[in-house]
Formats: C-alpha cells, structure tokens, sequence
C-alpha cells in the first residue's frame, strides 16, 4: 500500500504526537547550525588553547633547562671555591634571560643554615615552569660533594603573552573555517534535504503496530534514484516489515542478553582476580630468594638506600651484619647438594626467626652469604643481635663432619656501623661490614667481628 504525499497545509495535521512548527526547518537549522559552530567553536579554542599552553610551558621549560645546563658547572666551581663575585654575576646573567623570572640559590654548609640568594624579576610565578637542581662537585676522583641547590622559575608574564598571541590566532582561524561550514552544510541541506525530511516525519510520526505494512514513498525527480534519501526510503520500509517481528523477540532477545552480559561479568571479574593474583605473586618472586625465600639482593639493593639516607638525613645509627656459612663448600662436597640447599633453608629460618621484628631486613646475597640490615641499631646491639643468631644456629645442630671448628654448622659474622662523617654511601657501609667478615674468617671463623 502506498501513502499519498499530503497537502502542505495539512502535514501535521493528522492526530499525531508531533507538534505544530513555530518555524521553518530552515530558520531552526541555521540556529542550530550556529549553536553548533558556536560550541565547536569554543571547545576546538579550548583543546587548542590547552595544547598551545602545554606547548608553551615544555618550551619555557626546555629554555630553563638549557639555561641550567650552562650554568650548573660554573655556580658549582663558584659555590664550592667560594667566589662572591662569580656567584653574584652568574646569578645576574642567569635573571637576565628572557624565560627566567625568579633564580634562588641555596647554599649548603655542614652545620649551618642555608644561605639563600634571590634574583627575582617577575612578581608571580603561579603556573610558570620551574627546574631544580643539587649542585655537587668532585673534590676528589671517586667523591662526590652537594655544596647547594638552586632553582629558577620561568617568567609567567612572557608565558601569557606568548599563549595569548597564540590564542588570538586560533580564535580567528577556528572562526572563520566553522562559519564557512556553516553556511556551507546549512545550504545543502535547506535544499536537498528539508522537504523530505518533513514527509517521512509526517509518515513515521503515525505509525503504529496496526499500520506497519503502509509503504513510505517520496515523490522525487527520477534522477534522484539510488542516493541517501531513496536508500532511507527502501530501509524505511524494510524497517517497518521487521518491526512487528522484531517487537515480538525483543523480550526473549533482552532477557538472553541480561543473561549473557551478567556471565561475561563474572567471567571477566574472575579473570581479572586471577590476573591480580597472577601478578601479585610475580611481583613478590621478583623480590625473593626461590631457595629460602629470603629477600634477595634486589629487594636489599632498594631497602638499602632508602635506609641508608633515612639514617643520614635523621643523625640515627645503621648497622649491616654480613653473615657467611663456615666451610660450606666442604659441607656441599660431604653430604651433597640437596642438603646443602636444607641446610642454606634452615639458616634462612634461623635469620627470619631472630630478625623479625619492624624494620630488620635479613636478607640472601648469593650462595652461602647473607646479610641483616638494622635501622636503628647501635654497634653494641648489632652485636648482640648477632650473638643471638649464632645461638640459634648453634641449637639447630645441623652436623658438619668436614668442619674444623665445630662439629656442627657455624657462621662467621662481620659487622660495620654507619658513621655518617666518614660514609657518604651505602657501599662503603657495606664493604666495612665485609671486612669484618674477613677478619672474622681469618680469626679462626665461627665468630664475631666488628
């Protein structure tokens, strides 16, 4: 069945639940169309603007880091040989170049207070790029020194400027091309599109499930066959043809669907537990010894350093234990590998259970070799601490028949104290600890050495 071309005074005539137009489609078009340019307009200007600014502070932060790579080595040399003259002038220099807006030196010194030095040119710094820098210097080959620190700021007044220049053409360029769209889309459409528009919104607005065969025709020239409008017609149609089918599966089709979307969130939330999980254990594997389960020398190497500069930075003590199973090859040649691997996992036990409390990190470098770090622990409980563990090795009376100082498994223990004066870093603190172990080995092992 074919539904007639309505009269123009009676489109929206007909009882359906479409509303009378206040208006033509073409006035409402162009509204629209501007509120649109208009919008695009304004987020396009934004988005840009954003990039324009981000673009602008990486550019002032490039030219404050070149600006710091040429003067960090000589406001070093200067700090450190104490040149008054050369810190004030490279200080000038540095104010004077258009990015900066504020330089500020620290200038540290082993107990005193900072001295600061200022140049400031720009009255706010808000949102304006800024580079840090610690200034070191070698006094000697191998040594390294932190003499100050200074920071410069850019100038935020040249980083409005150059975005405003910017905004302004951006501003001009996006206007101009959403106008020319504009009126560009508005025209096309008021000519080729509107007419038909109000015929299938008339057809469509009086559809109902008792009138879904009636058939949409649009009356148009024959050299409009097979465009955007015919296809829209022919899909019209096909549409209403399934419609009825389709308003009968739609529960059946909604219920699965239910069905199945709330098995692939089960699915993928268990998934992704066991992925968590997956991860969670790799990530702990990572950091422990797969023999005793131990920390390794990773997990060590990063406690380490956040120790060791915690100690400094608080005047606290630190101590290291460097422990080492006494004439453990031997142990490995007469009773075999297996218990030798029992035996390094007994040792492991042993530490875990006399270290054991916040803080203490016992931990296996390699082989036969282990080491405890103590936060906190003077020279005297080091050592007691370390009494204890070899104690407690003692009481396991794991047999060691190829030994020549027990018959029985012992451990020879070398321990060093932080002396902050002296020790700069964690590697000398632990190179003092193993020299204690050598000695501790050469005195006959199965001992203490501090």
């Amino acid at each position: 069945m074919t539904m007639s071309q309505p009269p123009d005074n009676q489109i929206y005539d007909l009882n359906m639940p479409l509303r009378s137009p206040v208006g033509s489609l073409g006035r409402r078009l162009v509204l629209a169309t501007l509120m649109f340019c208009l919008l695009f307009t304004v987020a396009t200007v934004a988005v840009r603007t954003w990039f324009a600014w981000d673009n602008n502070l990486s550019n002032m932060k490039s030219e404050l880091q070149l600006i710091d790579q040429v003067f960090q080595g000589t406001l070093s040399r200067a700090v450190w040989e104490m040149d008054r003259d050369a810190l004030q002038s490279q200080l000038d220099s540095m104010a004077q170049a258009a990015p900066v807006g504020r330089v500020e030196l620290r200038i540290l010194r082993a107990g005193r207070l900072p001295e600061v030095l200022e140049r400031k040119r720009a009255p706010e710094e808000g949102n304006a790029p800024r580079v840090h820098r610690n200034l070191t210097v070698e006094p000697y080959p191998g040594a390294s020194e932190q003499v100050g620190e200074f920071t410069i700021v850019g100038d935020q007044s040249l980083l409005w400027k150059r975005l405003w220049k910017e905004v302004a053409i951006i501003i001009l360029t996006q206007v101009i091309q959403s106008l020319a769209l504009a009126g560009l889309i508005m025209g096309m459409f008021n000519r080729s599109v509107t007419v038909h528009v109000q015929h299938i919104a008339w057809h469509l607005g009086r559809l109902s499930p008792a009138n879904l065969r009636e058939r949409l025709s649009l009356e148009r020239p024959p050299a409009s066959d097979d465009d955007e409008l015919q296809l829209l017609e022919v899909g019209v149609n096909n549409l209403q043809d399934k419609l009825a089918d389709y308003i009968e599966r739609q529960h059946q089709d909604e219920l699965a669907l239910a069905a199945s979307r709330d098995r692939l969130a089960d699915e993928v939330e268990a998934r992704t537990a066991e992925l968590r999980a997956a991860n969670v254990r790799l990530h702990e594997l990572s950091l422990h010894d797969s023999l005793t389960g131990l920390p390794n020398r990773r997990y060590f190497d990063e406690v380490k350093i956040i120790e060791f500069q915690r100690a400094l930075r608080h005047r606290q003590p630190l101590a290291v234990l460097m422990c080492d199973v006494d004439f453990f090859k031997k142990y490995n040649d007469s009773h075999g590998h297996a218990m030798g691997d029992d035996c390094l996992r007994t040792v492991a036990q042993t530490l875990r259970k006399v270290f054991a409390r916040a803080g203490e990190l016992p931990a296996r470098l390699g082989g036969e070799e282990f080491a405890v770090l103590l936060p906190g622990a003077s020279t005297d409980q080091a050592r007691e601490a370390a009494a204890r563990l070899r104690r407690a090795l003692a009481e396991q009376q794991l047999a060691h028949g190829q030994s020549s100082v027990s018959p029985f498994v012992t451990m020879s223990i070398g321990i060093a104290q932080l002396d902050p004066d002296t020790m700069d870093d964690f590697d000398l603190l632990l190179k003092t600890a193993d020299q204690a172990l050598y000695r501790a080995k050469s005195q006959g092992r199965d001992r203490v050495v501090v």
